[in-house]
């Protein structure tokens, strides 16, 4: 049962006022409230009438009118805080505390950007005061949902020291003749299907299309300025992808291979059945990599570098290093889904540039918040394949807190991003609604804690980051 099943108003009341804040600071980070504050040099209202013939100053007066329910929010919270203060924890008072101060503050800073104009020093401060109003928000939700007594790490998760991978009868180097999907006695056209099937699922296809979009992003904020972004480079740039993408999802079956005959999940791949032998999966994986890198070497060879490092680096450091011996496996393996930002965008600039490498950042903060879902899903999954996954090692109430602070650190990411690279209400649109959406699953997450509410924040955060490529390339763009 939800640890304050009794108060759910108050984390209700501090989740609304946290996204009418992001609200504030994610329109305040686009050029069309810049334009507003020129159009509006008064506080706090506008002179002169409102009218669809004069866009900026509808967007002036809507930003004060938002910003002044989001007080009446902050101080519903305040109220509802008070009133129920002894059974909330101090640092949740403490943090929300700093919110109402920073709120004014806020405020304030708003007001001396309209009746001075914009400045680089204003607008800063403006935007960062923001952004810690936000975040003081979210952790004294994060804490306000915190049980009272928090669930126990799982015990007994890891495999035994000295016990072999093969001791369940399995072969370990995976080429023992076994059962396949395909047998001798099929058609010939079935077992070839089946088989084409078998490689098809190595590349871990469903990664592709999140991972190419992410490519498609940082070519379109580089396709701002010089160079103009080309249909070759588009072209290459996706195929090396696909390629690479293939190439590190074959090695990882290839290498945990016998901890997949331990997971219900996995225990199906085409490696783990012996559908596929070990030495044609590797000869698939190398031909991948090396065809990705020959495409990427077609645009400069920082995109090679950066493709093979890709590969490397999940293949190797994550696969091999990371997933099997920490609990920060997620986090520091987000740096894999954030080189396609980086790649999409020394593929069109030859360099790394400062947006490039500011929505790489947005990945790899995403990413904790993203997968964490899947891992309180399959936590017992987890367990029994040795993995130390956050569920397992520190338990789902730890879990779940640190999904809404990588949320969190997500949004104020793609703010920082907003401002980098000067992009518009679309972008803000899209963020802000589907952080949202993303909140709102993961506050059910809290409250209901099942695996159907685990999945529904998965498919969120899916839906989250998807939204937000999609519109950085039409605001990048501007189609």
């Amino acid at each position: 049962m939800f640890g304050r099943a009794s108060r759910p108003s108050f984390p209700s009341l501090l989740a609304a006022t946290a996204m009418g804040v992001y609200l504030l600071v994610a329109a305040g980070a686009t050029a069309a409230v810049a334009d507003a504050a020129r159009a509006c040099t008064s506080w706090p209202v506008c002179r002169g009438p409102v009218t669809l013939a004069d866009p900026a100053l509808l967007v002036a007066w809507g930003h004060r009118v938002v910003a002044l329910l989001v007080g009446v929010l902050a101080v519903a919270a305040a109220v509802a805080a008070v009133r129920d203060r002894a059974a909330i924890r101090g640092r949740v008072l403490a943090a929300l505390a700093l919110a109402l101060v920073l709120f004014p503050v806020q405020v304030a800073i708003g007001a001396l950007v309209v009746t001075t104009g914009p400045t680089a020093a204003l607008t800063g401060a403006h935007l960062a005061v923001g952004m810690v109003l936000f975040t003081a928000l979210v952790v004294a939700l994060a804490w306000e949902l915190e049980p009272e007594t928090p669930d126990a790490p799982e015990e007994g998760w890891a495999v035994e020291p000295g016990v072999d991978d093969a001791a369940d009868g399995a072969e370990p180097d995976g080429d023992a003749p076994a059962p396949t999907t395909a047998p001798a006695d099929l058609p010939l056209r079935t077992r070839v299907t089946a088989t084409a099937a078998a490689y098809f699922r190595l590349t871990k296809p469903r990664l592709m299309w999140l991972l190419c979009l992410v490519a498609a992003a940082g070519m379109a904020l580089a396709a701002t300025g010089p160079p103009d972004l080309t249909v070759r480079t588009i072209v290459l740039t996706l195929g090396g992808g696909v390629l690479a993408i293939g190439a590190s999802g074959t090695f990882n079956h290839v290498l945990e291979r016998e901890k997949d005959k331990k997971m219900d999940r996995t225990s199906d791949r085409p490696i783990a059945t012996h559908q596929i032998p070990v030495r044609r999966a590797v000869a698939f994986g190398l031909t991948l990599a090396a065809a990705s890198l020959a495409v990427f070497a077609q645009l400069n060879p920082l995109a090679a570098a950066l493709g093979l490092s890709a590969i490397l680096f999940y293949s190797v450091v994550y696969t091999l290093v990371l997933k099997p011996n920490t609990v920060q496996n997620t986090v520091i393996g987000g740096f894999a889904g954030a080189l396609p930002a980086l790649i999409g965008w020394a593929a069109v600039t030859g360099e790394v540039g400062l947006p490039g490498a500011a929505l790489a950042g947005v990945i790899f903060l995403w990413t904790p918040a993203h997968f964490y879902n899947l891992a309180l899903a399959y936590k017992d999954d987890y367990a029994k394949g040795g993995f130390p996954m956050m569920p397992v090692v520190r338990g789902e109430a730890a879990t779940r807190k640190h999904i809404l602070y990588y949320l969190a650190a997500t949004l104020v990411a793609a703010v920082a991003l907003a401002e980098l690279a000067a992009l518009g209400w679309v972008y803000a649109a899209t963020t802000c609604v589907f952080g949202g959406v993303f909140l709102w699953a993961v506050l059910r997450l809290h409250r209901e804690r099942t695996e159907s509410a685990a999945f529904r924040a998965f498919h969120a955060s899916n839906a989250y980051l998807g939204a937000l490529l999609v519109a950085i390339v039409v605001d990048a763009l501007a189609v």
